[in-house]
């Protein structure tokens, strides 16, 4: 799905934050039609992902304008991942919405990019005048308030001592090159001002949410306890019984392709 349009088109640089809060995020904004495509990354992941050049290929094949960033700490966007929170690459996603989105925008969703998209809904939804608006949610392995539900909930007590006392603990990773990567207490403490599933969530546009039921990192029933906070109206959820973490295989890219297409 991907052809070398894509992979050569160079980034546009922005910077988020003021002073020594100051970061350089790595945008690549594709013009054409509405409604736009606008990407969120997982944790840990960048625009440069399966899904993330599948979406920018189908929505160069279609005339669709297209948007991908990197969160500071990924990628090609400046900062150190140790530094990264919630809020702090929430107000990266909200800084690439506001500057390059125009009219309405499907925006799409990995694992944390799926916690992302949802306060990105709600932060568009309390704006008195908004630009650039909401056609649909497509939502993949979502993981609102993952930082808490499924991080530090279920950390055993000697990970807890050790992001108590000494601030960061170097979590073993299955992906990329196996590299491990901090789970630091400002991810932790930060995450708790973002977190969603103790209330309705209202985005105020359709949501459609794949989960593979055999996802390690995100289980099946969090993605069930997020469908329900949503309104009843127009939210779909497929689970995908053979279906890994990641939905990155070609029969799970067409079923993402189809979701966003259906919105538009």
């Amino acid at each position: 799905m991907t052809n070398s349009a894509t992979i050569d088109q160079e980034p546009a640089f922005i910077e988020v934050g003021e002073g020594s809060d100051s970061r350089r995020i790595a945008v690549r904004a594709r013009a054409g039609s509405e409604p736009g495509l606008f990407w969120l990354s997982g944790f840990n992941s960048d625009m440069r992902g399966t899904k993330a050049l599948a979406l920018d290929a189908w929505a160069a094949e279609h005339g669709r304008a297209c948007i991908r960033f990197d969160y500071s700490g990924h990628g090609e966007s400046g900062g150190a991942f140790i530094d990264g929170t919630i809020g702090r690459w929430l107000e990266e996603s909200v800084a690439v919405f506001d500057r390059f989105a125009q009219g309405p925008q499907v925006v799409i969703g990995s694992s944390m990019g799926g916690w992302m998209a949802l306060l990105l809904a709600r932060a568009i939804a309390k704006r008195e005048a908004a630009g650039a608006t909401l056609a649909g949610l497509v939502l993949i392995a979502p993981a609102p308030d993952f930082t808490e539900q499924l991080m530090w909930n279920s950390f055993s007590d000697e990970i807890r001592e050790e992001i108590r006392t000494r601030g960061v603990w170097m979590r073993p990773s299955e992906y990329a090159d196996g590299t491990p990567y901090p789970i630091t207490r400002a991810l932790i403490e930060e995450g708790r001002n973002h977190l969603l599933l103790g209330s309705a969530i209202d985005v105020g546009c359709p949501v459609r949410i794949l989960q593979g039921a055999q996802d390690p990192d995100v289980p099946w029933h969090h993605a069930f306890a997020l469908a329900h906070r949503l309104p009843a109206e127009d939210v779909v959820l497929t689970v995908i019984q053979d279906g890994d973490h990641r939905l990155s295989r070609p029969q799970d890219i067409v079923r993402i392709l189809a979701a966003v297409a259906e919105m538009g």
